[in-house]
């Protein structure tokens, strides 16, 4: 199927919602996406096991705005996090909200857009928000992972804390929608590789030999975990630099790794889309995506004359 390129100044959303088992809230999530004209939906992730959905949109900045607002105001109507059990953290029903900067923008411009959209949702929905990446506004608030400490079901906890407030939004605990952490930053390519083998302590073990916070492979997050409804353990992978580790560099360790512990790898997932560039060359099939069609490379839906891509944290 062709999709149209997008003109510069171009802007991707990519929010992660808390919903990833019912078909029919993730398509009325889509739905508040499509909405909005010039505003293309590039891709809809959804992982049950993750209980988690990721839809990637791009547009002009005004367009993408308005879609995410769209977006927000669908998940506060239809998740209800006292419900939710996921193997991924989360703190909030539209859990995080990133927006990237791709061409004819500047890091500036996108990160006065994210708080924009995180004083919005905030006021409309009286819902406490918390900037990171780019967008931070105070120390130790760069990362979603430091704002998912002790996750939903310590956020009440950490919103009663002197050092808890929200950057925007009521110190008030929603059962229902919790909190949404809304961001600036660069291209991050999410990239899994399923093992075979149900053993979980296994993709823990290479997650932690991969990853850069444990002396791994550079501008690397990984942890292991076990996706229960198909009995297989994956190491899940967020590259924040691809130039710095691409998708090849990533995945060929992992498979080292696994061969070491006697195990192999079934086959790899990308979340969302990814440039072109990431895979350094090589082809997708050789980083175990099999089912790989052009509609997942981020440059399909850019104008040939566009600024380079960004990369980065």
């Amino acid at each position: 199927m062709s999709r149209p390129s997008i003109a510069a100044p171009t802007v991707e959303c990519a929010p992660n919602v808390s919903e990833g088992r019912e078909h029919r809230v993730i398509e009325r999530l889509a739905d508040a996406i499509r909405s909005v004209d010039g505003v293309t939906l590039m891709n809809v992730h959804a992982d049950v096991d993750h209980h988690r959905t990721v839809f990637s949109f791009l547009g002009e900045g005004a367009r993408v705005e308005a879609a995410a607002l769209a977006l927000a105001a669908r998940a506060v109507e239809l998740i209800d996090l006292r419900r939710h059990r996921g193997i991924h953290p989360r703190v909030g029903a539209l859990d995080v909200l990133p927006f990237v900067p791709l061409a004819g923008i500047s890091m500036a411009e996108t990160i006065a857009l994210a708080r924009r959209v995180g004083e919005a949702i905030a006021r409309r929905h009286a819902l406490p928000v918390y900037y990171y990446g780019e967008a931070a506004t105070r120390p130790g608030r760069r990362t979603p992972r430091a704002l998912r400490q002790g996750e939903y079901e310590g956020l009440a906890a950490r919103l009663a804390s002197a050092g808890g407030a929200p950057d925007a939004g009521p110190a008030r605990f929603d059962p229902r929608t919790g909190a949404v952490l809304v961001g600036a930053r660069d291209i991050l390519v999410a990239f899994n590789v399923w093992l075979a083998t149900g053993e979980v302590a296994v993709a823990r073990e290479i997650a932690r030999t991969v990853r850069e916070s444990s002396g791994g492979l550079p501008a690397v997050q990984a942890m292991g975990v076990l996706l229960a409804s198909r009995g297989i353990a994956q190491v899940s992978m967020n590259l924040l630099d691809y130039r710095t580790t691409s998708i090849a560099v990533a995945f060929d360790r992992v498979r080292d790794e696994a061969r070491t512990r006697g195990v192999a790898v079934s086959r790899s997932e990308l979340v969302g889309v990814a440039p072109r560039a990431a895979f350094a060359g090589r082809a997708p099939e050789s980083v175990g995506l099999a089912a790989f069609t052009p509609e997942l490379y981020l440059d399909t839906y850019l104008d040939s004359g566009a600024a380079p891509l960004r990369s980065g944290a």
